[in-house]
């Protein structure tokens, strides 16, 4: 989420689906590397022909290889380090962005913007609050 005055903070990891609405979440400790949560994230079902896009921390060959085994494509850009190149769609990857607005509109309660509560379990608590808000927002009638 940001920077503190004791360093990185706790980071939010999400996948979300074509809306922008979140699906699953991940905690993990600042200095962690991304990668790390994507196992979490990409333990469940994906849907068939779907794509995960992520950015280049989620370049790895095991992420790929999982992405792929649950029938999905994944849209990840190759590091500049790195030595095999993959197939890579920019038109695809601006599904990313819907990625991060939703972290914009999770940024939007400042309960999680701030930080207030000390323990993960209960910061992850207060932003499965949040994201319920956001999925009643979604699906509230306007009539």
């Amino acid at each position: 989420m940001g920077r503190s005055r004791g360093g990185l903070t706790t980071r939010i990891h999400a996948a979300v689906d074509a809306h922008g609405l979140p699906l699953r979440f991940a905690l993990s400790p600042g200095r962690r590397h991304d990668s790390q949560a994507a196992r979490i994230l990409l333990e469940d079902r994906l849907p068939p022909d779907s794509f995960v896009p992520g950015d280049k921390a989620y370049d790895a060959e095991w992420i790929r290889a999982t992405i792929e085994a649950r029938e999905a494509v994944a849209i990840i850009p190759d590091r500049s380090t790195a030595n095999a190149r993959h197939a890579f769609s920019p038109a695809l990857y601006r599904l990313r962005n819907r990625v991060e607005r939703f972290f914009n509109k999770l940024k939007h309660f400042r309960r999680i913007a701030t930080r207030y509560e000390k323990l993960a379990a209960n910061f992850l608590a207060m932003i499965k609050i949040a994201t319920i808000r956001l999925w009643l927002r979604f699906y509230e009638s306007t009539t």
